[in-house]
């Protein structure tokens, strides 16, 4: 249990990792495994649980109705998601982020664009303070 929403950790595949994001789609978790696996973090990817469906309340037929109850709705099916996490507990994406703590494969830092894949490429020469 984290102490606050910035240092999450949780065990994924009987590893204790920091928490990178949840609920991610494939191509984000590409993505983040390769800036990630660059920058000397193991990187674990488990798929999200399916989210909870509350019970359908039962339907009740009047005294004299004998038509059956009309069949429950199909539940759609979850979109497929992960967790992604790193072995390193202290991991924070943030702090990482703003620290300039992380590099792309051709030498620039990542910057919040980037990483939230906005920008293909890390302009790294303005300060996100100084970007107008």
């Amino acid at each position: 249990m984290a102490i606050n929403q910035n240092h999450l950790f949780e065990e994924l595949d009987g590893v204790k990792c920091g928490i990178v994001e949840k609920n991610v789609k494939p191509e984000r978790v590409a993505f983040l495994k390769n800036l990630l696996s660059y920058n000397h973090f193991t990187v674990v990817v488990i798929p999200s649980p399916p989210p909870k469906i509350a019970a359908a309340p039962p339907v009740q037929a009047a005294a004299g109705d004998t038509a059956p109850a009309p069949a429950p709705a199909p539940i759609p099916a979850a979109p497929e998601t992960f967790t992604v996490g790193v072995t390193d507990i202290t991991f924070n994406p943030i702090n990482a982020i703003f620290g300039r703590l992380l590099h792309t494969p051709d030498g620039h830092v990542v910057t919040l664009a980037y990483w939230q894949q906005k920008e293909s490429i890390a302009h790294d020469d303005v300060p996100y303070f100084d970007n107008k």
